[in-house]
């Protein structure tokens, strides 16, 4: 297939800007393209289709560097697949781990808000709300801590 689409037109039938489509080929997600004799990128249908894998690759929350390696793995003619698999897997742990930070960080400030009317306001104090934070992690982590 001779390339024959300039960079504008490979923008917008993959969805991205060309902005993004330098940035690729800068970082080795897309090769580096054909050029007309005055310069000008030029793009096929392949290039189409790698952009738009590279995109629905990123909202599966892959990063561009994993993104990379299916794409070289695919490029030596190997099955990224199984490699695909370990990713998604770390990533679903990671998001386990996340939700139950979030889950944690969501308790702790119901606890905080329902505490809120009940602290004292110090003089001179910026917010009772936060200065209770700051006081309690200084007294769990061992160090003394004024709140005011």
């Amino acid at each position: 297939m001779t390339p024959d689409m300039p960079i504008g037109a490979l923008a917008s039938r993959a969805g991205v800007n060309s902005k993004t489509i330098r940035y690729y080929e800068e970082i080795d997600l897309l090769p580096a393209p054909q050029r007309t004799s005055s310069g000008h990128r030029r793009y096929s249908e392949p290039d189409v289709e790698r952009i738009t894998f590279i995109k629905a690759a990123q909202r599966l929350g892959l990063t561009l560097d994993e993104i990379r390696e299916i794409l070289a793995l695919r490029d030596r003619g190997q099955q990224p697949c199984q490699y695909v698999r370990q990713v998604l897997r770390r990533e679903v742990e990671q998001i386990g781990l996340r939700i139950a930070e979030l889950a944690r960080l969501r308790d702790q400030l119901i606890d905080i808000d329902r505490l809120a009317d009940t602290l004292p306001e110090p003089e001179g104090c910026t917010c009772r709300i936060i200065d209770h934070v700051r006081s309690r992690r200084s007294s769990e982590s061992g160090q003394t801590g004024t709140s005011g």
